[in-house]
């Protein structure tokens, strides 16, 4: 349902909203962010910026997920490895899911090459091409209704949000100006939903492999409905608080950039070493993830350099 409300929200908003300039745009204007992004980063802060790309398409730690999620469909050599069920209505297993190696042969990697095939076309439609036109319908639209060079609020402020929802109301209908709100609310609860799953999903992943591997009662599954338990009572407590809401994601996308670039080296590190020859990475996908390691080392090392620096010199 949320999925359709978003996809409903953009496809009339596209069609009615936007303009041709704003979409020729994405190419001729493209060079010059590139260019202003020093200023930029000084203007709304590393953060910011990293968060905002870590967190586009499935960024953060939700792309470590994607395995658990493939496992629990049994899809693939997740049949082979326990899997989170309802603790309550459905049958546990206590052992770690800690993998399943298959032997090396024609018969196997027949197989193998099989199930990479979907996995790329999944990939390819869902986190490529569904997530690479939804940004840019977005950024479009926001070029569109809000002129250029105007101000909305401070630098990291969400004003414009609510300029944008009047615009749309004005250009398209009353009422669309709050399907807008409806369809962010829509958004940002689809991904807290998941950044939740994905969060207790490694958390019992993690603790069910190492420190309770041995534990007859504490099964993957249990561990992942306290840890999701937690996190929202413990999120709702901060918002009780009154922490600007805002503030929070930016700390929570830019932890998981600096996530992301701990986890990239250690994947490759952990493909070339355990992997068996034929399904290590290599070649164009090796480059892609050692590019990745590199652009989100060289960004968490100047974030952390950043807010060190800041609490010297006592402006933080």
């Amino acid at each position: 349902m949320l999925v359709v409300i978003i996809l409903a929200f953009l496809v009339v908003a596209i069609a009615i909203a936007t303009d041709l300039t704003s979409w020729t745009g994405i190419v001729t204007k493209a060079p010059q962010g590139v260019a202003d992004l020093p200023s930029t980063i000084n203007e709304i802060g590393i953060a910011t910026i990293l968060g905002a790309i870590a967190f586009a398409g499935a960024g953060g730690a939700n792309n470590l997920c994607q395995s658990n999620y493939i496992r629990d469909k049994g899809m693939g050599m997740g049949v082979h490895i326990p899997r989170i069920v309802s603790p309550i209505t459905g049958e546990e297993e206590a052992r770690p899911a800690t993998g399943y190696s298959f032997e090396v042969n024609e018969e196997n990697m027949r197989r193998w090459d099989g199930w990479w095939k979907v996995a790329n076309r999944e990939q390819l439609l869902t986190f490529v091409t569904i997530g690479l036109l939804t940004l840019i319908s977005l950024s479009v639209l926001v070029a569109s209704v809000l002129p250029e060079g105007k101000s909305y609020g401070e630098p990291g402020d969400i004003a414009f949000l609510q300029a944008e929802a009047q615009v749309l109301g004005e250009r398209i209908a009353p009422w669309f100006e709050y399907f807008f709100y409806i369809a962010g609310f829509a958004v940002l609860f689809s991904t807290n939903i998941g950044v939740v799953d994905y969060v207790s999903r490694l958390t019992a992943d993690s603790l069910k492999t190492g420190y309770l591997a041995r534990s007859d009662f504490w099964s993957e599954s249990k561990i992942y409905v306290v840890v999701a338990w937690i996190l929202c009572i413990g999120g709702t407590i901060i918002i009780w608080w009154g922490i600007e809401p805002l503030f929070l994601i930016v700390i929570a996308s830019a932890g998981g950039g600096v996530v992301m670039f701990f986890y990239s080296g250690m994947l490759i590190w952990l493909n070339r070493r355990v992997l068996p020859e034929p399904i290590k990475i290599k070649g164009a996908r090796l480059v892609v993830v050692a590019l990745t390691f590199a652009v989100f080392a060289v960004l968490s090392t100047y974030l952390v350099y950043y807010y060190v620096n800041a609490a010297r010199t006592g402006q933080l």
